[in-house]
């Protein structure tokens, strides 16, 4: 019988102590997950998979390292102590290395208003696999689409439990099931492709799988018989789909790391305008029913909602303990780690002020440019903001669309893009990252 998180990472913080070791915390993730690929109208592939995963980070002095195993046997897990002990002791001295002291830890850990676990049983996999049938025959029986490359179900359950040498052990639990469908219209070197998705935390919630298929297969077809566009300086909109990645870019501008190592465009950002006035980011890791929310960072700090952004001016950094240190502050609950390296600064869930006008009203507004729907590669200068992109999606001509275009490179400066983003009210509320088309004016597009 497998033993359960709580009781390896307890079993984990007992062998570092016993091994020399001053402070350490232990991590443990465990999951199952069952997978299924159609094609065709038949079984492609079936996966299912079970796996517990351990990390141990142990301290000595201001000297860390970190270990990882998946065997739980207490050979193991004593092995992985005097490795972690042997490396630290050898470790170079990191002055801003440590726990969190037990005032600083969180105190509310019931997960169970965040509402992460379906109680209804897990899936069948024939069940998975009727979803996946369904979304394939829906984007089949679309006009213009030749193949679909794959349309696939996925179910899971994942289990995490931190526990630290300083008195902090809570855990959490989750589930997850996802639908995806991947059209192609044309053939030969005229086939275009596209998808569309679903992911949620209760099967209950999940789109229609025929909605997913035809949604895929109308993205496919309107993308047939796509050129470059011109070249010169247009306006851009970013379809809902790609949105977020602007507001990514932000983000990792804000990152402690970055910060800390001076490696960023918004180094003297805070205080200063980043958005448009009147738009705000806030981060929101208490979200119920979205996979990815937590009480508490990978550190054991609680987390909490904070605006990132407010009213366009940009209000602090991502810290974790480390940077925070570093750079003489304070943690904003922003620890991520996996079982393999120590914390990190990173964020959960974000949402962009949404606008008063729709997609369509901006593509009236723009009256000539582009409407990015996809997007390739990314070339960004840390230090400057520099932006280019490889991108595809629909030229407009007059505010309408006018024929798909692909192979161009959109090229500007990520402070000024940020400053004159004009949003519509398109978001999609259960995501992650609930950002909507935005409007970016006079960037450069290099066509034909």
């Amino acid at each position: 019988m497998s033993r359960p998180p709580a009781e390896l990472t307890e079993t984990l913080l007992r062998a570092a102590r016993a091994a020399g070791a001053d402070s350490a915390d232990a991590l443990v993730v465990s999951g199952a997950s069952s997978s299924i690929d159609v094609r065709a109208g038949a079984l492609e592939q079936a996966e299912r998979s079970e796996s517990i995963d351990m990390g141990l980070r142990v301290l000595i002095g201001n000297r860390q390292a970190n270990v990882s195993a998946s065997d739980t046997k207490d050979a193991t897990i004593a092995e992985m102590a005097d490795r972690a002990v042997a490396m630290a002791r050898i470790a170079p001295e990191d002055p801003h290395a440590g726990l969190a002291a037990p005032d600083q830890l969180a105190t509310d850990l019931d997960a169970t208003p965040l509402d992460l676990v379906d109680a209804k049983p897990e899936p069948d996999p024939a069940i998975l696999q009727s979803w996946a049938e369904a979304a394939e025959a829906a984007a089949l029986s679309t006009d213009g689409v030749t193949q679909v490359q794959s349309s696939s179900a996925t179910h899971g359950s994942r289990s995490v439990h931190l526990a630290t040498s300083t008195g902090f052990s809570a855990g959490y639990d989750s589930t997850g099931v996802s639908l995806s469908c991947v059209a192609i219209s044309g053939s030969g070197t005229g086939m275009e492709r596209d998808y569309d998705f679903d992911s949620r935390t209760h099967v209950a919630d999940l789109r229609d799988p025929a909605d997913i298929g035809r949604r895929a297969a109308e993205r496919a077809v309107a993308r047939h018989g796509a050129r470059r566009p011109a070249t010169g300086s247009y306006p851009v909109i970013f379809d809902e789909r790609v949105a977020s990645s602007l507001i990514g870019h932000l983000v990792q501008a804000i990152n402690g790391t970055a910060v800390a190592r001076g490696a960023t465009w918004l180094l003297d950002g805070i205080g200063q305008q980043v958005l448009p006035a009147g738009l705000s980011l806030i981060e929101d890791p208490h979200r119920a029913r979205v996979q990815g929310s937590r009480l508490f960072d990978a550190e054991g700090l609680p987390t909490r909602r904070r605006a990132i952004v407010e009213n366009g001016v940009l209000t602090g950094w991502t810290l974790d303990l480390a940077t925070a240190r570093k750079l003489g502050m304070d943690s904003t609950g922003n620890a991520m780690r996996g079982i393999s390296a120590p914390p990190s600064p990173g964020v959960t869930h974000l949402a962009l002020t949404q606008g008063a006008r729709g997609r369509a009203e901006l593509l009236s507004d723009m009256g000539t440019g582009l409407l990015v729907t996809s997007m390739i590669g990314s070339t960004i200068n840390p230090n400057t903001g520099d932006y280019s992109r490889g991108a595809s999606g629909f030229w407009v001509e007059n505010g309408e669309i006018a024929y798909p275009v692909n192979e161009c490179t959109i090229a500007g400066n990520l402070r000024e893009m940020l400053r004159t983003l004009v949003p519509a009210d398109d978001a999609q509320p259960h995501l992650s990252r609930v950002v909507p088309s935005l409007l970016v004016e006079g960037l450069t597009l290099a066509g034909d």
